[in-house]
């Protein structure tokens, strides 16, 4: 355990750089919509596989889990990062597991069907708008677009850097390599 003068020395993402004013540092504090970018590359592997995988990624705080490991335009982020999704009419989120977050989904339009599985049980619900949920490590997750346009969630994942995720042992994309 380390007491709060050796915490104070510790170098955080959140700190005021040296040498800068509290403009510029509230400044990069904040990610405007306007400088954000959908990445429809950050899950390409999977959409390569299969188009009905396609979705896309803008990311505000940290690289989100999708495995990006370098994004300059984001915050930095010392304990969750905060992105949105959307998830096309008839496109999915394939089921994958997140073994170290909790992760979030709160979704701002559409209509989405997920389904939640651990240990052999399956759990299904429709999120619609202003539905969020949490879900906890170690239960798979997939979303599914069942709506007539596209779907927007914000998401969020409660670590810097998660783990990369994982899929089901006897789903197709455990095989393939990412990048």
């Amino acid at each position: 355990m380390t007491d709060l003068s050796e915490q104070q020395n510790i170098k955080r993402s959140w700190d005021q750089a040296e040498g800068t004013s509290f403009d510029q540092w509230m400044d990069s504090r904040v990610a405007r919509f306007s400088s954000r970018k959908y990445d429809w590359n950050a899950l390409k592997f999977q959409a390569d596989f299969d188009p009905k995988y396609s979705r896309a990624q803008m990311r505000y705080i940290g690289t989100g889990g999708t495995g990006v490991a370098n994004d300059s335009s984001v915050i930095p982020s010392e304990h969750f990062t905060f992105s949105t999704m959307i998830i096309p009419a008839g496109h999915e989120g394939p089921p994958h597991l997140h073994v170290d977050v909790e992760e979030v989904f709160f979704v701002l339009r559409g209509k989405l069907k997920l389904v939640l599985e651990k240990d052999g049980e399956r759990y299904e619900t429709i999120l619609t708008e202003r539905d969020v949920v949490s879900i906890p490590p170690g239960v798979y997750r997939e979303e599914i677009n069942i709506g007539e346009e596209d779907a927007l969630m914000c998401v969020m994942l409660g670590a810097k850097t998660p783990i990369t995720p994982t899929y089901p042992a006897d789903h197709p994309l455990a095989k393939i390599k990412r990048g």
